[in-house]
């Protein structure tokens, strides 16, 4: 919360995934590793795999699971399932 207080950023990075930074390192890793490994399963653990917004951008980076506390499960599992139509 301190980093929202002290305006630094916009969003509690804890919770929230910063796309532009952390997600294009993510991207590029992923890129990478299924270039000698295609079927490599690659996942994310934490609140960040909880954040419903954020799962549009899990499918397009091609994140193959994703992990997080017991009580966002509900809402993860219907943005997954959002994201996964939104292609169809």
């Amino acid at each position: 919360p301190q980093y929202q207080e002290q305006g630094a950023m916009e969003q509690n990075p804890f919770e929230v995934l910063d796309e532009a930074g952390v997600g294009f390192l993510m991207d590029h890793a992923i890129k990478q590793a299924r270039a000698f490994c295609p079927d490599l399963p690659i996942g994310i653990c934490g609140e960040h795999g909880g954040y419903p917004n954020s799962f549009p951008f899990f499918k397009r980076i091609g994140l193959s699971k994703v992990s997080c506390s017991v009580n966002r499960v509900p809402v993860a599992r219907l943005a997954a399932a959002r994201a996964a139509l939104s292609e169809t």
